[in-house]
């Protein structure tokens, strides 16, 4: 017996035709029969019954039947007969839904399911088939887990039980959404020019039309999970996350690399290769590499700047440089000392790749930690251009390697002086450039294209900056002139009596060399720590012998950042000149004599060590001042 006095009768889902279990099909046909032999009559006597409860006999599969409208519940009253308050209902749901696991299938369906639930019987929705009050009051807003469960899974018992109070409201459907139009093609799509921009991936995306989906995939993969590309994606942590490792974000590393790769002697394929065009997109998506050049006659001066920070990481730049090249001609007589100080001001984050030098010109490479191993051995050679050879202040030295498959020449000199020598430095270039011994065990990348009479046209990419000596013909009273017409001033009416301009015009000397725009006042001669040219009893006219100039086996493979003096750094006759670049870099492959890391890890710990200790002198410094302060009160 319920509690309105009704009997109940245990119902046997079974055919009552042929006696045997009825299936879903047999319940569902069922269900509807005993819906419709209710009469008009037993409706009309439920409502006039004076109101003790929710008595809304409904089933999981009535929901979406026709049916008679019937009369709105009382508004005080909730489903399952208990009067609930607005507040109470609320945080009934904040509370079940806190309990609910974030990973319950019926919780994270996609919009695909719950256009999947909205075909229901006649295959019309919800909304059409009942009336918009019943809506609002038997449909609660949030779905529950059994929610996502289709009409059919619905176990017999649940569909016949005629007594049984309807518990489980179903889930809130929407309209499906139909396309305005025709969805573009695959290919159309990524290869869109807005896609490309964000993703920066533009060769793979190309490749979508041509390579399998196995290797899309893996491509894809590899890409994303460059920390370039993560910055763009930090709306989406699961697919962040999904591209790092568990526990770092590091670069996965696959299992199989560990088993194939070798940092002395990689894959000699263009496929897989630690040179290769994957590694290459990885670490630079533009394949472009930015490097810093620095050229500096330092008279020989014992005495050091107390910082290099001007020098090399001015502050008018926005990133600092993947390579550093600083050549140096009449060094230091210390020249460890100078190499330390160049790795305590560019900190951890560099490590000194190779340094060569010939007497008293020094030539050092810095790079980024992080790309050492793609980078080949290094070799060096140096030419004497003076007569007497064991007197080196005058030549040249050469330091070449491979990054990637793009190979590099970077040469610092210190040609004759004198304002007329002009044909003895053409001589020493000349005499430099066939003697300079490179490469040797590194392979040319472009065979075809070099000559055993010219270093420079046995790498791709070569940078020669250094003393050239090469002087203004003008006289000292018209350059000051043109000098003192103030900041910003055009300095084409003085390199139109530049003795180098010239030559390389004729074509006498540096053959297929460029220079970027000079904008920046004469580098020689200064009084040591002052801004005033030459006083002395010389009255040495101002000139530009301190240049960078660049070649390229193939056009537009350099281009020029910036192009300056260092005005701060006084402690010579000489400015420092500096420049920075991009270059082109090419895929290569592992069939070079890697450097597998090799780098001065004695002079990396002693630069950071004084960078350190710098740190900490400072900080005793401060506090020292603010312990020494007083605070003075008139009584």
């Amino acid at each position: 017996m319920s509690e309105h006095g009704d009997s109940i009768v245990p119902f046997n889902p079974t055919d009552l035709r042929s006696g045997e279990p009825a299936t879903k099909t047999d319940i569902t046909v069922l269900s509807v029969d005993l819906r419709t032999e209710k009469s008009h009559n037993e409706e009309l006597r439920d409502i006039k019954k004076p109101y003790d409860g929710p008595k809304v006999l409904q089933d999981e599969h009535s929901l979406y039947q026709p049916r008679p409208p019937s009369l709105p519940k009382p508004m005080g009253l909730g489903m399952g007969g208990k009067n609930l308050s607005f507040d109470e209902k609320v945080r009934g749901r904040r509370l079940r839904n806190s309990q609910e696991s974030l990973t319950d299938p019926g919780e994270t369906g996609s919009s695909t399911d719950s256009l999947k639930d909205v075909a229901s019987a006649n295959g019309q929705t919800l909304a059409s088939r009942r009336p918009l009050d019943l809506q609002h009051m038997e449909m609660p807003p949030f779905r529950i887990r059994t929610g996502s469960l289709s009409e059919t899974d619905v176990s017999p018992h649940d569909l016949c039980d005629p007594n049984k109070e309807r518990m489980k409201p179903s889930r809130i459907v929407l309209s499906p959404l139909q396309p305005t139009g025709t969805y573009p093609l695959l290919e159309n799509s990524t290869a869109s020019a807005s896609l490309r921009t964000t993703n920066r991936i533009d060769r793979d995306c190309l490749d979508y039309g041509v390579v399998g989906r196995r290797g899309r995939s893996e491509r894809l993969h590899r890409n994303l999970s460059d920390s370039r590309l993560l910055d763009t994606m930090v709306s989406d942590n699961t697919s962040v996350h999904s591209m790092k490792s568990t526990y770092s974000v590091l670069n996965p590393i696959r299992p199989r690399d560990v088993r194939n790769r070798s940092f002395l002697e990689g894959s000699v394929l263009g496929n897989g290769a630690l040179l290769g065009a994957e590694e290459l997109d990885r670490y630079f998506p533009e394949r472009r590499l930015g490097i810093y050049i620095a050229t500096w006659n330092m008279q020989g001066e014992k005495g050091l700047p107390y910082n290099l920070d001007d020098l090399l990481l001015p502050t008018d730049t926005d990133f600092a440089q993947d390579v550093y090249v600083i050549g140096v001609q009449e060094g230091c007589p210390d020249r460890r000392e100078w190499e330390i100080r160049l790795q305590e001001t560019l900190g951890p984050y560099y490590v000194m790749l190779y340094a060569a030098a010939h007497g008293v010109l020094y030539l050092t490479v810095f790079v980024r930690r992080d790309l050492i191993w793609f980078c080949s051995e290094v070799e060096h050679a140096t030419v004497t251009t003076r007569i007497i050879s064991q007197i080196k202040t005058k030549g040249a030295v050469g330091i070449g390697f491979t990054f990637f498959g793009t190979s590099f020449l970077f040469v610092t000199s210190h040609f004759t002086s004198g304002d007329s020598k002009v044909y003895e430095r053409i001589l020493d270039y000349n005499k430099i450039i066939e003697a300079l011994a490179l490469p040797r065990n590194l392979p040319d990348t472009n065979p075809y294209r070099s000559t055993t009479s010219d270093v420079t046209t046995r790498f791709d990419e070569v940078f020669w900056f250094g003393d050239f000596n090469f002087r203004l013909n003008k006289a000292r009273g018209d350059v000051e002139a043109i000098l003192n017409q103030g900041v910003g001033v055009d300095m084409s009416p003085l390199l139109q009596h530049d003795q180098l301009t010239r030559e390389m015009k004729e074509g006498s000397i540096f053959k297929g060399f460029q220079e970027a725009s000079i904008h920046f006042p004469p580098t020689y001669k200064f009084d040591i720590g002052c801004d005033v040219y030459d006083t002395t009893t010389k009255q040495r006219t101002p000139s530009y012998t301190d240049r960078i100039l660049y070649r390229n086996r193939q056009a537009d493979d350099i281009r020029v950042i910036k192009y300056t003096s260092c005005s701060s750094i006084k402690t010579s006759d000489h400015r420092p000149v500096i420049g920075m670049f991009q270059v082109k870099l090419r895929p290569g492959r592992d069939n070079i004599p890697l450097g597998a890391g090799l780098f001065d890890r004695s002079l990396y710990l002693e630069g950071i060590r004084r960078r350190i200790t710098r740190e900490l002198k400072k900080r005793e410094a401060v506090m020292k001042n603010q312990n020494n302060s007083t605070v003075c009160s008139i009584s």
